[in-house]
């Protein structure tokens, strides 16, 4: 395991994750992407949408204060079978007190190949996208895009968005696109967006 593999404890958490997700957003708007966190309606509908064999975890990038991973963890899904990932470091060290068990890597989900222990490539049953990609350059779009590919081939990932038409250019970035759900019960709206490799 490297530095960046941290394991979630019981030790409870010094800042609330609403006040804490409030915090950074002050300090980095275009990093968090929302100045609250996701609702209640839109993370159980993120997780009614994964799927994952007996020995396969679900990778969610971008985790923040942990909603939608505690919405997985509701529906179903073993902490050992959890990976979060996030680049913050005091979100990571939030996630690691707060979801026992969880595997919480903190680093760049843009260098998913590195960051995930090697022998959980290839069994990443779902991954789910919590950075707001629609905020970046088509670049970093496809950086992301061949990072989740290259630790779950041929799976593509979920993403949540506040987007009324698809984020991202799916098809200049060799992906096939379908909005799974919408949610208006979330502030604001949101839709959740699956990608898989086109063709």
């Amino acid at each position: 395991m490297t530095d960046a593999l941290l394991q979630a404890s019981a030790t409870p958490p010094t800042t609330s994750g609403p006040a804490l997700f409030f915090k950074l957003w002050l300090a980095n708007p275009l990093q968090m992407g929302s100045i609250v966190p996701s609702s209640t309606a839109l993370c159980s509908r993120i997780a009614a949408l994964v799927q994952r064999a007996e020995d396969e975890v679900v990778l969610e990038t971008g985790a923040g204060t942990g909603v939608v991973s505690r919405a997985l963890l509701a529906a179903g899904v073993p902490a050992e079978r959890l990976v979060v990932v996030e680049i913050v470091p005091e979100m990571a060290a939030h996630l690691r007190d707060s979801l026992p068990g969880v595997t919480v890597l903190c680093g760049d989900a843009f260098e998913m190949p590195a960051l995930l222990p090697r022998h959980m490539h290839g069994k990443v049953g779902t991954a789910i996208c919590g950075i707001p990609l629609v905020l970046l350059p088509q670049e970093q779009q496809r950086r992301y895009v061949q990072s989740i590919e290259a630790v779950a081939p041929g799976k593509g990932f979920l993403l949540y968005s506040y987007c009324v038409t698809s984020p991202l250019p799916y098809r200049a970035l060799g992906l096939a696109a379908r909005r799974r759900a919408w949610t208006p019960l979330n502030f604001p709206p949101a839709s959740v967006w699956q990608y898989m490799p086109a063709g």
